[in-house]
């Protein structure tokens, strides 16, 4: 509060004003904020949306290599895209499998646009162990892992180590051990969704801004659209 008074404090004072505010000009000031904020108690909310937009845009400008450019973190869809799309996602998260689908349709859809995969074990332990079996095979077979992916997608419920090891038999792929990268990956994932305030998922980064929880495929779309528009025009 103190710092949202002294910004509007800086807004109503005259421009040409560089002399410190008197104590009785002060008192003044903060009267005249209390009554505008009583009187429209939206400005508070509005303030607060639009710092956490600002705060959001600088915080994915700062992680662009590790959002966008590990080759760690399964890709689909354009190699040079105008526009690439990063989910955090759970094997085991009911959200994320109904939104998952809607995305590789987006992709499927717009050939300027990419998908990347941040896998982000927030259900526990075979989340996991889902997650470093499908990134030991993005690692060691890319050609497979989408296969894996929908099969582990498609379960309803959580996973165990017995639905896993299915997925992987009826997709056809080649059994892996789970590897250390695979770890090391899921760990800066977590760190990656923590920095950029994640707490849940699906949670997908779409141009400057974070669309957290599932939505319906058309407003989907008309994000991607929008945001495809402004990479165009950027």
């Amino acid at each position: 509060m103190k710092t949202l008074l002294l910004l509007l404090m800086l807004m109503i004072a005259p421009a040409w004003a560089a002399a410190p505010f008197t104590a009785e000009q002060e008192a003044r000031l903060k009267v005249l904020i209390r009554e505008t904020l009583v009187a429209n108690p939206e400005i508070l909310a509005e303030a607060a949306n639009a710092w956490q937009q600002q705060a959001s845009k600088q915080l994915l400008k700062q992680q662009e290599e590790n959002l966008f450019n590990d080759p760690a973190s399964p890709r689909l869809g354009a190699k040079n895209a105008k526009l690439t799309l990063v989910v955090f996602t759970d094997y085991n998260c009911p959200y994320c499998k109904q939104f998952d689908p809607l995305l590789e349709k987006i992709v499927k859809q717009y050939p300027e646009v990419a998908l990347v995969m941040k896998l982000v074990p927030f259900k526990g332990e075979s989340s996991i162990a889902s997650a470093r079996v499908a990134l030991t095979t993005w690692q060691q077979h890319p050609e497979q892992f989408w296969a894996l992916h929908q099969r582990l997608m498609a379960k309803k419920g959580l996973h165990d180590n017995a639905s896993i090891a299915a997925a992987q038999q009826k997709t056809g792929v080649a059994p892996v051990t789970p590897s250390e990268q695979s770890l090391t990956t899921l760990r800066a994932n977590m760190q990656l969704a923590e920095q950029l305030g994640v707490q849940g998922t699906p949670a997908t980064v779409i141009g400057d801004q974070i669309l957290p929880g599932a939505v319906s495929y058309a407003e989907l779309e008309t994000i991607v659209k929008q945001q495809l528009a402004k990479a165009k025009n950027g």
